[in-house]
């Protein structure tokens, strides 16, 4: 990995793509295909949205990404 990777960089990425996700279309499917589909976006989202909400560090080479589930309250 080079030395200019910016983990602050890489969440903000995660976050957008959790945005991207809940902007996105339901294409014209229906029944089975369309659950799958849903809950495709249901699972990236919540990926997305808690690297998104991560804290990270990066020493010696190593990445480490922090993240809270316990929730708000």
């Amino acid at each position: 990995m080079s030395n200019d990777f910016d983990p602050e960089a890489m969440i903000a990425r995660f976050t957008e793509r959790a945005a991207a996700v809940k902007k996105r279309n339901l294409p014209p499917v229906g029944g089975d295909e369309r659950a799958l589909f849903i809950a495709q976006a249901q699972t990236d989202f919540r990926d997305f949205a808690m690297i998104g909400d991560a804290s990270a560090s990066l020493e010696d080479g190593v990445l480490t990404l922090r993240i809270d589930l316990r929730g708000s309250g």
